[in-house]
């Protein structure tokens, strides 16, 4: 048994070849950095070893840096001998929005896929900048049917700046797209109030707004408004979903106003806030409700995550719904969902999920190698069903093993989690020499340093060290390739610095990435230099969508057209 901060892979490496090729650090931008740069000629290298190191982010060394206030020897020893860069892992360059720390789905998503997979969020936001948006085939198709129908259109969601399951930008987009396709006072909006991912009392503003955006396009009447208390329970609190509705589609409800915004104003004043907000119907002069859901009618619902919208959709599209009385049956009704809620639904989807057909499993099945994804419970999902583009699917000559993690209350008990079984499963399979390509996670960074609990997360990390030492060794001894990165940042920022308070959370700094063997090492020094394991210094030249590219030619395996991101090999 080894100890951590041991230092385990071998001193000597073998001499390159002649030809062995040069690697050259790509920006973001594709534009070269100061590198000398040749081609990489070298024959594949194979078992190739991809070591994911979940929430190992890069920062400079400080009280709540976990990571450089443990012994890393073998890391340290790792990034001095082979070519080494960062990478970011957070916000826009991997389909987050703007500035959002990084996490182990879109990490792993990225990874393995080759290209920036959009969240839904960016991937709209995106949409409306390069004008797309107007050009959207399901809103297209709504506004034929309201015109061909003569019909109205209703448009559901949630009018918050929030920006988690829904925004508010997205509706005001909605109301310039039909303004430009020529409706007007077809259109009503059934207005969510928010209070939980705002302040308790954001509606009022968020409402104002609305409201004068709807006087600007004019555009659109506001129909109904509603805490999501009730409009977006996920819990199968059907009562609560039931009151949203008759709101909606009978206009039938306790609480009636002619002013959404006076009625907001009044339901402060007796201390009930946006999210509890009771399902209201608005009414004209005639004290009549402006409008309710019909037959012919077209709804929009522009939430765009799916949790917590589900239930309502159900409640107007399913044929067969039994959950309460829903009334008279809404005959031709055309329901289109912002982005996919559930499969099968019946209902048009305005933005289809960003499927990859390709990724880095797919590719070296192809190929004819085997492979072998491996991590412990934690992080099982990741390095199979998110590494694989969101598929279940197992491709040909794909072998998994799950190693449990430890049963325990807080990971903090038990900071080396089963890393070490993990390392032990993977130097058995290298020395069986049955898989050419082998995937795995070490969880630790991530799960222990979401405890919060820093000494915990130090013996995380000097735990994780020694299993990378102990893989290294048994890979490079083979004369085969290591790749080790991460897939977003958190045991380097355990204290918040500025205010002194513990940090669980993930982080937006970058992470590493080294590409290791024997044909590569001697080209260490035309790399900048890593000095005591200190990654701060160096610049991101990349993108975490980069290493799947890397690693397929590594393999000397042609990457797809489809994977849009660049090797870091040139």
């Amino acid at each position: 048994m080894t100890t951590p901060g041991q230092q385990l892979f071998p001193e000597g490496i073998p001499t390159p070849p002649q030809d062995a090729g040069v690697f050259r650090a790509q920006s973001i931008s594709g534009e070269a950095h100061v590198q000398p740069a040749a081609r990489f000629t070298g024959k594949p290298l194979t078992p190739l070893v991809l070591l994911i190191l979940d929430g190992w982010g890069v920062a400079p060394a400080s009280r709540g840096n976990a990571i450089t206030l443990a012994r890393t020897p073998n890391m340290n020893r790792l990034m001095s001998m082979y070519p080494t860069v960062t990478l970011h892992a957070s916000g826009e360059v991997v389909g987050l929005p703007w500035a959002e720390m990084g996490n182990s789905e879109v990490g792993h998503l990225n990874i393995g896929t080759g290209k920036i997979i959009y969240q839904n969020l960016p991937m709209i936001n995106k949409a409306i900048s390069d004008g797309s948006f107007f050009r959207n085939d399901a809103f297209l198709q709504a506004t034929a049917a309201v015109q061909e129908r003569t019909s109205k259109l209703h448009i559901v969601g949630m009018v918050s700046p929030g920006g988690i399951h829904s925004s508010q930008d997205h509706v005001f987009a909605l109301l310039e797209f039909f303004r430009n396709q020529g409706l007007g006072k077809e259109v009503f909006v059934h207005a969510i109030l928010d209070g939980r991912d705002t302040q308790k009392d954001a509606a009022l503003k968020s409402i104002a707004k609305l409201e004068t955006k709807m006087h600007e396009t004019g555009v659109g009447t506001i129909a109904s408004l509603s805490g999501r208390f009730y409009a977006m329970d996920r819990d199968n609190h059907w009562e609560r979903t039931e009151k949203a509705y008759n709101a909606m589609r009978h206009g039938r409800s306790e609480h009636t106003t002619d002013s959404p915004l006076k009625a907001i104003e009044e339901s402060y004043r007796q201390h009930i806030f946006d999210e509890e907000f009771p399902p209201t119907v608005v009414v004209g002069v005639d004290g009549k409700p402006v409008t309710e859901i019909g037959d012919n009618d077209v709804v929009i619902f522009f939430n765009f995550r799916a949790d917590r919208a589900r239930q309502l959709t159900k409640t107007f599209v399913l044929p067969t719904f039994q959950k309460f009385d829903r009334g008279t049956p809404i005959a031709n009704l055309m329901f289109i969902t912002m982005t996919e809620y559930e499969r099968n639904l019946p209902v048009t989807i305005a933005f289809q999920p960003d499927h990859a057909r390709f990724n880095i499993a797919r590719m070296v099945s192809e190929a004819g190698m085997r492979q072998l994804h491996i991590a412990e419970t934690e992080k099982y999902a990741h390095v199979t069903f998110f590494f694989n583009g969101g598929s279940e699917e197992e491709y040909a000559h794909e072998d998994r093993v799950l190693i449990p993690s430890p049963r325990v209350i807080s990971y903090a008990e038990t900071p080396e989690m089963s890393v070490r079984a993990v390392a032990d499963r993977i130097i058995q399979e290298l020395q069986h020499g049955r898989y050419q390509c082998i995937v795995t996670n070490f969880a630790n960074a991530d799960m222990v340093g979401h405890t919060g609990n820093l000494q915990a997360a130090i013996q995380a990390i000097e735990a994780t060290d020694e299993a990378i030492g102990r893989v290294a060794q048994q890979v490079l001894n083979m004369n085969g390739t290591l790749v080790v990165t991460a897939d977003h940042g958190n045991a380097e920022e355990m204290i918040n610095l500025q205010t002194g308070e513990i940090d669980k959370e993930h982080s937006t700094n970058p992470v590493p990435c080294i590409m290791a063997n024997s044909l590569l090492a001697s080209q260490r020094s035309l790399w900048p230099p890593v000095l005591d394991g200190n990654l701060s210094s160096l610049q991101p030249v990349g993108v975490l969508s980069d290493v799947a590219p890397t690693v397929l030619q590594l393999l000397g395996i042609q990457p797809p057209s489809e994977m849009t991101s660049r090797s870091l090999i040139r």
